[in-house]
């Protein structure tokens, strides 16, 4: 088994990591860091120390009443999407962690489009 970076829990939740499939698990809220294990297999888990996360980007729908999915931007691994039943109390948790100013939403579809087209008639 895997040993844990939390010697405290606050939150143990089922959630879904996003990375090229899906893997079904729980993720583990402490106060060392944030860390996703897979039900099924032992050896896929990612762990995710306080101090190497750079921003929590929420997907946020319906003004607030839905977030399907959250990712974690790390400062020097990339990012991981997560989803779980809950997402508010997972965000909640680790704002308690993260400065909340680092946690962020995403940019809305309407958002991408309008970016897109703006870079599209940009002069060179």
């Amino acid at each position: 088994m895997v040993q844990s970076l939390n010697t405290k829990v606050d939150l143990v939740i089922d959630a879904t990591a996003f990375t090229g499939l899906s893997d079904y698990g729980k993720i583990m809220i402490g106060d060392k860091g944030f860390e996703f294990y897979n039900t099924r297999d032992a050896h896929k888990f990612i762990q995710i120390p306080w101090e190497e996360v750079d921003y929590v980007i929420a997907s946020i729908m319906f003004k607030g009443k839905w977030i399907p999915r959250y990712a974690i931007r790390t400062k020097r691994n990339g990012t991981y999407t997560f989803a779980s039943k809950d997402a508010k109390k997972v965000l909640r948790a680790i704002r308690v962690y993260v400065d909340p100013s680092h946690i962020v939403s995403s940019l809305s579809f309407f958002d991408v489009v309008k970016r897109s087209v703006k870079s599209i008639f940009k002069k060179h």
